[in-house]
């Protein structure tokens, strides 16, 4: 593989089996600088279990990965912070003395210790709570915490597993707002492991679908949007819903699939606009409520690739 410079993680292969059960298959993913990746797929789907094999932390049965152009996980681990699994904190002292372990730790030298604990804290939005007993934390600056643990000796990639799990929508958006800035400002490539379909569409920039340790998709958000597009579709609705049935059954050109919101039907355009169709109804005497183009969201296409 040629060496390139714009390739944050490369992984060709990767298989984990354990005994019978093969937990991660042949998965092969590309995480480029600069990238927000969301790693998707249902609970049990082997992504905790690949995302430890990238870290080094098990043993792969088989396959490369190379982390910014280094093949030597251990030589590479200098440039990589991560969470797997949930975060472990001294709940009865403070954020900087939890800190100052992690920086022992990570061999940051103990005269740059004080400013490098400074700087994650500022990060992550932890300063005024820096002297604080980690126990009155809530769960959202936990998990900022462990994200600026994950930050200390300024890593050029950040794992992480499922970052918003068990979070209130509060604390969401404020992981959320906080993976955007450093990916922003700080130039650090994130990957995400995700089962929350709407949280990985409004924070990533790329997507891998994973099912059953195999990966079944991958591409931009837009790309996989517009493969599993739903730009045919709309969603009518009208006062008279039986009026409305009789009269699309005459109407040359859609296919009704079902059922859709709110009592609305929803129909295939196949050969017609949405703007014929409504003048179709109206001359049809059909008393029309909505006209709804229908989009396609990160869910559908997930529901559709692990079918």
């Amino acid at each position: 593989m040629s060496h390139n410079t714009e390739v944050a993680l490369s992984v060709t292969g990767l298989t984990r089996r354990y005994k019978e059960v093969v937990a991660v298959d042949n998965l092969s993913v590309q995480v480029n600088k600069g990238d927000i990746y969301g790693f998707l797929g249902p609970n049990g789907a082997g992504k905790t279990t690949a995302m430890r094999m990238m870290l080094g932390l098990i043993r792969r049965d088989a396959g490369e990965i190379e982390i910014l152009g280094d093949k030597s996980l251990t030589k590479a681990r200098s440039n990589v912070g991560a969470i797997v699994e949930t975060p472990g904190f001294h709940g009865w002292t403070s954020a900087i003395r939890n800190l100052q372990y992690a920086a022992a730790y990570a061999n940051i030298p103990a005269s740059e210790r004080k400013a490098e604990i400074t700087r994650v804290l500022d990060l992550v939005g932890l300063s005024d709570r820096a002297k604080h007993k980690v126990r009155t934390y809530s769960l959202g600056m936990k998990q900022r915490l462990a994200i600026a643990r994950a930050l200390m000796g300024r890593p050029q990639l950040l794992f992480l597993d499922e970052p918003t799990n068990g979070l209130d929508p509060k604390g969401m958006a404020e992981v959320r707002d906080l993976i955007r800035s450093l990916a922003l400002n700080e130039q650090i490539t994130v990957f995400i492991s995700s089962h929350l379909l709407a949280e990985v569409q409004a924070i990533c920039n790329r997507v891998g679908i994973i099912q059953k340790g195999t990966l079944r998709a991958e591409g931009t958000v837009e790309e996989l949007l517009k493969s599993h597009s739903a730009e045919n579709q709309v969603e009518v609705g009208a006062t008279d819903s039986k009026a409305l049935e009789a009269a699309l059954k005459k109407v040359k050109g859609i296919e009704v699939i079902g059922a859709g919101e709110a009592g609305r039907l929803r129909v295939n355009l196949k050969g017609i606009s949405s703007g014929s169709l409504n003048k179709q109804l109206i001359n049809a005497d059909v008393e029309v409520t909505a006209l709804v183009p229908m989009t396609t969201s990160l869910e559908d296409v997930f529901m559709e690739v692990t079918r």
